[in-house]
Parts: structure tokens; C-alpha cells; sequence
């Protein structure tokens, strides 16, 4: 088996868009990680295509990316999202210039669509 990439070994500049995975642990682990907290400032800092969907959106939280935007995720991380001075709002999916969040796995499909969406403009 292959060692794993060290997030110094990767760039946004390697890839059209990142993806966030949901649930809790997956987010939860994630923004302990200074790789990935970087990996992401730096996707944000590239303009390029972010989606998370459910608790992902910690991670955003983490980085310091979400200031004056405006997303959906799980519902019980509406506080968190206020609290960093991003708009929170209950929809499938959310699209704010290039930042795509959804709530569930129930709302893939639209979440999905919007991606597809976004990347197939860039």
C-alpha cells in the first residue's frame, strides 16, 4: 500500500474543485489536521470550486473562509456558522460564488446538479 500524500506534496493548483465529505467524524477529524485546514485556505485563496455538504462545513469554519458568505449544512451547525459571520439558510443547496453547501445526503442529488453545474462554467 502506498504511503498517503503529505499535504505539502499536493496544491490547489493540482485540481478543478475539492469536495468536503460530510457526517461528523470525517469534518471533525479533518479540521484537526493543519494540512487540510491549509489545503482549503488555499482553495479559497485559488477562486476555485468548494462543495461541502452535512458537517463538512466545520472545516470551513476552521480555515477562517466563510466570513460574509452565505451556506446551508446540517442544521446544528447554524450557530457555529453565525458565529463566524456567515449567513446560515435551510435550503437543499446553496451556491454562493462557487462555495457549494447542502444539508443531508437526502439532498444530494440537487447538491450534485449544482456542482456539475458550477464546474462545467469553469
Amino acid at each position: 500500500m502506498d504511503a498517503p500524500l503529505n499535504g505539502n506534496e499536493v496544491t490547489a493548483n493540482d485540481y478543478d474543485a475539492l469536495v468536503l465529505p460530510g457526517g461528523v467524524a470525517n469534518p471533525d477529524a479533518l479540521r484537526l489536521d493543519n494540512d487540510a485546514i491549509s489545503f482549503v485556505k488555499h482553495f479559497f485563496n485559488s477562486h476555485k470550486p468548494v462543495a461541502a455538504i452535512c458537517h463538512a462545513p466545520w472545516l470551513l469554519i476552521e480555515a477562517d473562509v466563510i466570513k460574509g458568505r452565505t451556506l446551508t449544512s446540517f442544521p446544528s451547525l447554524q450557530t457555529d456558522i453565525q458565529n463566524v459571520g456567515a449567513a446560515w439558510v435551510d435550503e437543499k443547496v446553496c451556491n454562493d460564488n462557487g462555495l457549494i453547501t447542502s444539508r443531508n445526503p437526502q439532498d444530494l442529488d440537487a447538491f450534485c446538479a449544482r456542482l456539475l453545474e458550477v464546474l462545467s462554467k469553469e
